[in-house]
């Protein structure tokens, strides 16, 4: 490594941890005058805690403060439902931040928690804090909560049982206009206001169902089978197995492998399309495939048995592609030949080619699962000089590598674990 790159590198660490740290919320909240203590995506634009930015805000703060990072799970936590449900939200400080809440197409559960949820990334943030100081009191304490949210998914949306759960709104996924949501959506417009409009007319369809969950799905107005969803749910059974079985519980460990094993064939004997390579979004309650290659259809790399084949098809013909996702800064979140591809937000529409951390750091390590080593190494270093050129940002263009929307954000510290396990 070069003196420049270890110089780099450094500085990256540390703006990192400026980040972890001027994103901290702590305080009383008048929900219930709770305490809370977390870190927000970022302190201007998104002030509150979201489930999976939390998950990965945790895991980069195990290389920061272990007792940290705990603290981030536990906090998070505190919005745990009886019947296992998260909400993707938690609004600690509303009364402050009622502008930003203005801004958002959300659905309220209560006064300071959202009624949808997002990927089941729980598990393996979990997981991950739990290898960093091995606190079997704060997994005891965990543990309990995490099992329940990954049975909600299965006791709530999964009606068909195909061992393949479903979304009923773009939140769910975290995932915003993924262009493969385009055709349940039905924007008017492809900008904000057309996606404002088409959230308002999923509202309005779901108002008198919410609290019936077989009745949302029912009412087929947005129904996926998430690829990025479903693999975080797989991958995270698998974690939650490995958990069980850390403290004991040898028949919940089996179950929840098993569990895994199925939603793992489901999503190869569902979702990929053997002709192309690659996978896809299942549409409505008719799992009509969305024929949309967005980065999400090579996230079964992340899959703990995915067959060789198919691993081999994923990476040569489609992420070493550079007609799709081997451009400069990859990988972005949208293949750059779908007609739909805008690499730099231009539409002011999220997830429709640019680059995220996030998505990189989940490819990154079912790469190096699968034994591509030099690939994982390939992409990891195109993402630490991506964020050295563009700063922790919300997302990036992937061919200058500049960075766009929230400064100082969150999730965007995952190359912190780059920087670790180089």
């Amino acid at each position: 490594m070069s003196v420049e790159t270890r110089q780099r590198d450094s500085r990256l660490f540390a703006e990192a941890k400026r980040v972890l740290q001027s994103n901290r919320h702590t305080g009383r909240s008048p929900w219930g005058n709770r305490s809370f203590d977390f870190v927000c995506p970022s302190n201007v634009t998104y002030p509150f805690q979201w489930l999976w930015d939390s998950c990965f805000h945790a895991i980069a703060l195990t290389h920061v403060d272990v007792r940290l990072a705990q603290q981030e799970l536990l906090c998070l936590l505190q919005a745990a439902q009886p019947d296992g449900f998260i909400p993707h939200m938690i609004l600690w400080e509303r009364e402050k931040y009622l502008k930003q809440i203005a801004s958002y197409s959300i659905a309220m559960l209560n006064d300071y928690l959202t009624a949808t949820s997002q990927p089941p990334v729980l598990a393996q943030a979990v997981e991950r804090v739990f290898l960093a100081g091995r606190d079997q009191t704060f997994l005891a304490t965990v543990l309990p909560k995490a099992k329940a949210y990954y049975r909600w998914w299965i006791q709530h949306r999964d009606p068909d049982h195909d061992d393949l759960v479903a979304i009923i709104q773009p939140d769910e996924s975290g995932l915003d206009a993924l262009p493969s949501y385009d055709a349940l959506l039905h924007m008017p417009t492809l900008d904000p206001d057309g996606l404002r409009q088409a959230m308002a007319r999923l509202f309005g369809a779901y108002a008198p169902l919410r609290r019936d969950s077989a009745a949302l799905i029912a009412a087929d107005v947005f129904v996926v089978e998430d690829l990025l969803t479903n693999c975080a749910y797989a991958q995270g059974l698998r974690s939650l197995a490995r958990l069980c079985r850390s403290n004991q519980e040898m028949d919940n460990a089996a179950e929840f492998d098993q569990l895994a094993g199925r939603v793992e064939h489901a999503l190869v004997d569902k979702c990929y399309d053997e002709q192309r390579g690659i996978f896809f979004d299942l549409l409505g309650v008719a799992e009509r495939p969305s024929g949309v290659v967005t980065v999400t259809s090579l996230l079964p790399l992340m899959l703990d048995n995915l067959d060789p084949a198919i691993c081999k098809r994923l990476i040569e013909e489609h992420l070493l592609n550079p007609a799709e996702f081997w451009l400069p800064y990859p990988l972005p979140s949208v293949a750059a030949n779908e007609p739909t591809f805008d690499a730099e937000a231009k539409t002011g529409l999220l997830w429709r080619g640019s680059t995220w951390v996030n998505l990189n750091w989940l490819l990154v390590g079912g790469l190096r699962r699968h034994g591509y080593a030099a690939i994982a190494d390939e992409l990891v270093a195109r993402t630490l000089e991506m964020v050295a050129r563009g700063g922790f940002r919300e997302y990036y263009s992937p061919y200058s590598g500049a960075g766009y929307g929230a400064l100082d954000f969150g999730w965007s510290t995952l190359v912190l674990d780059f920087l670790e396990r180089i």
